[in-house]
């Protein structure tokens, strides 16, 4: 495995007491936290950018005088994407890294993979991307700062029916937890309002030729079609479907936020109408600190791995570093003021959240609206 082992600042020699639940726990030098994601192979896109975002969390509180005195040591392990190696990642980051709370996995499927575990050995896990419906249902000790497929997928079957006009939609998805929870969940949606799934293509992650699905979706003479996938998928499927002369829309999901689909598939991106997190109100000083750090885009994946970084850190301030300690004081989080916007827990450890929706236009992302799902009802939050 590789594995990323960094030191963030130097640990101070004197440093104040860390207190947990109100008692002084014995001074230390430092606190440990971990990471896990893909920081190499195809989806490093992602795992990345969001380690990126969890580092400069970690270097802004620590040139602040750290958690209490105590300097932050970030510990981070390359899961390549796959399930079993996040597993050997969150087994070392535990018991030999001796962290008190991860944040990670990136990838749902990987995410699922370390869950139970996790809950097991009473750890905080906290997603910034793992999105199916079924991770924090896992147990109390996993958290997002994603929202799950489920509002994201209402949201997206109700706008494309309701809002769009769409009656007639195609869908071209990958078969793992994350593509297929979107699809369903949009499919589900987008029937209750009225629409027609006319005809569903599949295929695998990491599959380069589309164009057999493609020309079936463009021959069953769909007004749009749905490719909630990855980054590289997408990006070839929008080029392929050019080259086929599919001059039709073209509609995803939050993992197209992922600036280098831009990279990918350049102008075949525009037009493309996706779901995905609500920009915050501090969003572009956040934007202006990544870039001057890291030379690039964040993604909104980092934006919700830099808040979920935070609140981490903030849980070890208000509770010391007794995991079952910071699993209370993140689940007591309270209108924390992030990247994304307030953000507050339900009791399952989902983020309370609304979706956004974004136009692609000259390869930028244009905000549309922000909207949620109560009883069957597609409403804009303003």
């Amino acid at each position: 495995m590789k594995k990323f082992f960094v030191v963030l600042l130097v640990a101070l020699v004197a440093v104040t007491a860390v207190f947990a639940g109100g008692a002084k726990e014995a001074a230390t030098s430092q606190v440990k936290i971990g990471f896990i994601g893909p920081l190499t192979g195809d989806y490093a896109n992602y795992g990345v950018r969001c380690y990126q975002a969890v580092q400069l969390a970690v270097d802004e509180a620590n040139a602040a005088g750290g958690i209490n005195g105590a300097q932050i040591i970030l510990y981070a392990e390359d899961s390549e994407g796959a399930p079993d190696k996040a597993l050997a990642g969150f087994e070392k980051l535990v018991n030999n890294d001796k962290v008190c709370a991860i944040v990670g996995a990136v990838l749902t499927g990987e995410t699922l993979a370390i869950a139970e575990k996790a809950q097991e050995e009473g750890i905080l896990l906290i997603s910034p991307s793992a999105s199916a419906d079924g991770v924090t249902d896992i147990g109390s000790y996993i958290f997002r700062t994603t929202p799950n497929d489920g509002l994201q997928g209402k949201v997206a079957g109700y706008y494309f029916a309701k809002v769009l006009g769409i009656k007639n939609l195609g869908a071209l998805y990958a078969k793992n937890d994350y593509s297929q929870g979107l699809y369903e969940g949009m499919k589900e949606a987008f029937e209750a309002a009225g629409g027609k799934i006319t005809i569903a293509e599949t295929c695998m992650v990491g599959d380069k030729d589309f164009k057999t699905q493609l020309t079936k979706l463009r021959n069953a003479n769909v007004e749009a079609v749905y490719i909630p996938n990855y980054t590289a998928e997408m990006a070839q499927q929008l080029e392929q479907a050019a080259q086929l002369g599919m001059n039709i829309q073209f509609l995803s999901g939050d993992g197209f936020t992922d600036a280098q689909i831009y990279d990918l598939a350049g102008d075949f991106a525009n037009g493309v109408i996706y779901t995905g997190p609500t920009p915050g109100a501090e969003n572009q000083t956040f934007i202006n600190n990544f870039k001057k750090a890291f030379g690039v885009d964040p993604g909104t994946f980092s934006t919700n791995a830099y808040d979920a970084a935070n609140i981490v850190i903030n849980a070890i301030k208000a509770a010391g570093t007794n995991r079952s300690a910071i699993r209370d004081a993140v689940a007591a989080t309270k209108d924390y003021d992030g990247v994304l916007g307030l953000i507050n827990f339900e009791s399952n450890g989902d983020i309370v959240a609304t979706t956004g929706v974004y136009l692609v236009q000259n390869q930028v992302p244009v905000f549309q609206g922000n909207y949620t799902v109560v009883d069957g009802v597609l409403s804009e939050v303003k």
